[in-house]
């Protein structure tokens, strides 16, 4: 198996790479600045061979031309857009502007970038997979709490253009699929998460594994169940 995942420097990112790294599988590795990825460095040199770092940053169209480039146009397997930023939680009335087109540009756009450039490449894979991890905070139904405006709304349009592209990638054999990781101790969930990294990556893996025709369009969390949109 040959999986491509953004966002790998730290949190859910890398605990995906080492663990598809442990159990034998090929890893292409990316960051927006690989010189500061030292934990990634660490790890692609404790399984040379199995995981490849390369440098992407996902909001840069030229970064994203250059990464699928030194593919050379090698297979890919399976697709985990992972890459994303939180933002500035705020109110309405302390809404950024600015930040919010960041994080949408990172969130949302950043995805279809990826998905676009390395199209050819999935299309010569074995399982067509396409995973963009993306967040409960994006769903329109499970919203009872409000703000968050930038990281919401990003979250939300990454999950439709999935929906677009399951529809759009069908016929060629495409499984398109959003996940919720869960709220997880990260850097960016912070401390005062309930959801250990491992156990996250350990159950988004076990069910990307699975995914089949009939996974095609979905929204699933991390332990299975289907989160609504």
């Amino acid at each position: 198996m040959r999986w491509v995942i953004t966002g790998t420097n730290r949190g859910i990112g890398l605990e995906l790479v080492r663990q598809l790294a442990e159990r034998g599988d090929e890893v292409v590795a990316t960051a927006r600045d690989v010189a500061r990825a030292d934990a990634l460095r660490d790890l692609a040199e404790r399984h040379a061979g199995r995981v490849t770092v390369r440098a992407c940053d996902v909001r840069d169209d030229a970064s994203v031309r250059t990464f699928a480039e030194s593919l050379e146009g090698a297979p890919v397997d399976v697709l985990v857009n992972n890459a994303g930023v939180m933002g500035r939680l705020t109110s309405l009335e302390d809404l950024d502007l600015d930040d919010a087109m960041q994080t949408f540009d990172a969130n949302a756009l950043g995805p279809l970038r990826v998905s676009r450039a390395l199209l050819p490449h999935l299309g010569r894979g074995a399982r067509r997979c396409i995973v963009h991890i993306s967040s409960g905070m994006g769903s329109i139904s499970d919203n009872t709490s409000g703000g968050a405006y930038a990281y919401r709304m990003a979250k939300a349009a990454l999950n439709m253009a999935n929906k677009s592209m399951s529809v759009d990638l069908a016929g060629r054999g495409f499984v398109c699929v959003v996940m919720n990781p869960g709220w997880v101790r990260t850097d960016m969930g912070g401390e005062g998460a309930p959801l250990p990294v491992e156990v996250s990556a350990k159950n988004l893996l076990a069910r990307i594994d699975g995914f089949g025709p009939s996974d095609n369009g979905a929204f699933v969390n991390h332990d299975g169940r289907l989160f609504p949109y």
